[in-house]
This record gives C-alpha cells, sequence and structure tokens, in this order.
C-alpha cells in the first residue's frame, strides 16, 4: 500500500527518477596527494620522496607534476606524462630559493586539468638541520635554480593519452550521463509545474 502511494504522486515518482538517474554518475575518481605532507620541509640537496593515491576507474593514463610557489610568480616543471602504473616520484631540489608557501600539483598540462594538489610545504637551505628522509625506490627528478617559465620538464616518462580524447563510449560516458540526468530533472520538474 505504501510503494503504490508513492507511485502515485509525481513527486516522489520524480524524486526516485532523479535519484535513479543520479546513480549512474561515477565516484570512484580520487587522486590524493600522501606526500610532501603539510609539515613537511625540503631541504635542497637531498632527494625527497613524492606519492600519490588514485582510484581504479578515474580515467587518468598519465599526469604531470609541478612545484609552484604561492608569493612568487613561477612554476617548476617537475615530470611530464608520468603513467598511472606509478605511485611515487623522488625530487631532489638544486638551489630553489627557501620558503614555507611551496605546493605540488598533479595535473593534465596538456588539457588544463587539476588533478590533486598537495598541502603546503617548506623548502629549506642545504645547510639547514634536520634529517634527511629516506627514498623512495622510483626514479629522481632534480629541479635547480628560479622557476622559468620557458624550461621543459626536468623528465619526461613516455606518450601521453590525456591530451587526446578518449574514443568511442568510454570518452563521452560521463559527460552523456551527466547531460541525461540533468535533462531528465528539467523534465520531470517541468512536469510536475503542471499537477
Amino acid at each position: 500500500m505504501l510503494l503504490s502511494d508513492c507511485l502515485r504522486s509525481w513527486q516522489h515518482f520524480a524524486f526516485i527518477l532523479v535519484l535513479l538517474l543520479s546513480s549512474l554518475i561515477p565516484v570512484d575518481a580520487y587522486f590524493v596527494i600522501n606526500q610532501p605532507g603539510s609539515s613537511t620541509s625540503w631541504k635542497n640537496g637531498s632527494p625527497y620522496p613524492v606519492s600519490w593515491t588514485m582510484g581504479l576507474l578515474n580515467g587518468i593514463d598519465t599526469f604531470d607534476i609541478e612545484i609552484t610557489r604561492l608569493s612568487r610568480v613561477g612554476i617548476y616543471f617537475v615530470a611530464k606524462e608520468l603513467p598511472v602504473t606509478m605511485n611515487s616520484l623522488n625530487v631532489v631540489l638544486q638551489d630553489v630559493p627557501a620558503g614555507d608557501d611551496y605546493f605540488l600539483i598533479c595535473l593534465n598540462s596538456t588539457a588544463g586539468i587539476t588533478y590533486s594538489v598537495s598541502p603546503r610545504f617548506s623548502v629549506v637551505d642545504a645547510n639547514a638541520t634536520g634529517s634527511n628522509p629516506s627514498p623512495a625506490s622510483a626514479p629522481t627528478v632534480t629541479i635547480s635554480g628560479i622557476p622559468n617559465p620557458l624550461s621543459q620538464f626536468a623528465q619526461t616518462f613516455g606518450p601521453s593519452a590525456n591530451g587526446v580524447a578518449r574514443p568511442g563510449w568510454a570518452g563521452v560516458r560521463n559527460q552523456v550521463t551527466a547531460i541525461s540526468v540533468a535533462v531528465g530533472a528539467a523534465l520531470v520538474g517541468g512536469i510536475m509545474t503542471f499537477y
């Protein structure tokens, strides 16, 4: 009896329809930078591990890593086209200016899509006190000097599929689903105004 009463009401039907349509939108995509953390301090001349965790079905094949500073203009181009099969990378800073306002960004620099931004971390001079972390068993990339907008990435790992749309249904699935949910909700809302 309760189910038949709910189905007779357009408002309940519309609500159920919107819930069903919105369940088609994938929510399994995530990308988290584990290191550097907010209390991390990188010393010039030492290798520091960068690590991340990402979802399995997020549609990312490769990504790029950049380091930027909040109070100064400029970007350090660290690594381009890292495959998703990697989960860490070592970064060595050489003569990078000290500061406490650095961020590491994982992105697709070709399409301009930011996947994740690390917490704020600091960079100190080579003669500063403190312990050096043990580097990860991963490739090492060296960044040096001040940011240069005309410089290339310090390391390129492989060809990118992110700059090109994926063919077929896989390339447009999320967009079609989102548009369908929006159109369905608008139609149901329009029908509800007549009743």
